[in-house]
């Protein structure tokens, strides 16, 4: 078979990759570059996901050399700026927080990075990732679903939840089996200068304005009541459950538990006003029949956070209330809840509002 693996310069992929060689297959590695030289990104230094990578572009055609694969690079960068950073900046605008990395996975890394591969006259037959998560076809309903990560420390089955059937139908993860530990084994085994490579964190770790560029503008702080507690430069700058960097002291710590874009205003609270029970969810994508009727099922509302129990009804326009069993702290609109049955995928949604 031939596969076309997407290539990071990092462990995993790399990993990845050799696995896929070792086991016979065709294999091409194929790095996609999302960095803008112009002027708009010039600040960004940062080591996250978004960020100048040359050298991890030579890392992976360093690799694939040693591997025995060719190696090639796929320019997505207007793609990039055009969906993911234009979500980006539409989202914080909107008093919300995305989560890009899922944006990414949906819509450039398994869509228009294998794409873009095949307009530069490469045909293989599935693309691969080095994600820590499984893929397999209901017996049923015919339909592919996503597994957890059999190591659930790094599982990444969230940020996959929104990948097509068609989409599943056309990947591998070669990963998903597997330990961290044993990964990184395999690498120094065949000798990858990756082995020891710490992994990539944030989408990116810096100044979120660096990226959102938004013009600073003053507003308040205040408590429940409305009473003003501080200053702050910007709404955009905060996230519901957010504790550092508020520069406000109290009795007890302080965390932003509304976000008011219309009057840049920022609603400051104890830990126990951050908690909800409920959730409404929108543009949900299933790798089940979409339900009819209430279920019960396990639900995420953050990639580290493990399943908890909720009961999930069908609401207005295609939306979903999630109600949790036990209260959760910090839902966060913006952010994506991802439902499961043990260790599979039913589905996710973009939480619109708590209840």
């Amino acid at each position: 078979m031939k596969i076309l693996v997407g290539m990071s310069g990092g462990v995993d992929s790399s990993v990845a990759a050799l696995i896929l060689k070792e086991a016979g297959h065709d294999v091409i590695g194929a790095t996609m570059t999302i960095w803008d030289n112009s002027e708009t990104f010039k600040k960004l230094t940062s080591k996250g996901c978004f960020s100048s990578h040359e050298e991890d572009v030579a890392q992976a055609q360093r690799i694939c050399q040693n591997i025995g694969i060719p190696h090639l690079t796929v320019d997505c960068t207007e793609e990039f700026k055009q969906i993911v950073i234009q979500n980006f900046r539409s989202e914080y605008l909107s008093g919300r927080t995305p989560n890009p990395c899922v944006v990414c996975n949906q819509k450039i890394k398994f869509s228009i990075l294998p794409k873009v591969a095949r307009k530069q006259g490469i045909n293989f037959d599935k693309f691969a990732t080095g994600h820590y998560a499984r893929i397999k076809q209901d017996e049923q309903t015919k339909m592919f679903q996503i597994l957890r990560g059999c190591d659930t420390k790094k599982d990444q089955s969230y940020f996959l939840y929104r990948l097509s059937q068609e989409q599943l139908s056309q990947i591998l993860l070669p990963l998903g089996n597997m330990e961290k530990y044993q990964i990184r084994e395999l690498a120094k085994t065949a000798g990858l200068e990756v082995s020891d490579k710490p992994d990539s964190q944030d989408f990116y770790s810096g100044d979120l304005n660096d990226i959102l560029q938004f013009t600073p503008k003053q507003g308040n702080f205040v408590n429940k009541d409305g009473k003003i507690l501080g200053h702050h430069q910007g709404y955009w700058k905060y996230t519901i459950g957010q504790r550092r960097g508020l520069g406000v002291s109290a009795d007890r710590p302080l965390y932003v538990i509304n976000i008011n874009k219309e009057n840049n205003e920022i609603t400051l609270g104890y830990a126990e006003d951050c908690v909800q029970s409920s959730l409404i969810a929108s543009d949900f994508v299933w790798q089940i029949p979409t339900p009819a009727t209430s279920f019960q099922c396990q639900a995420r509302i953050r990639s580290s956070q493990q399943p908890c129990d909720v009961c999930v009804t069908p609401s207005d326009n295609g939306c979903f209330e999630v109600k949790f069993l036990s209260p959760q702290s910090a839902i966060t609109t913006g952010q994506s809840v991802v439902l499961n049955d043990g260790e599979i995928i039913l589905g996710g949604g973009i939480i619109e509002k708590t209840l």
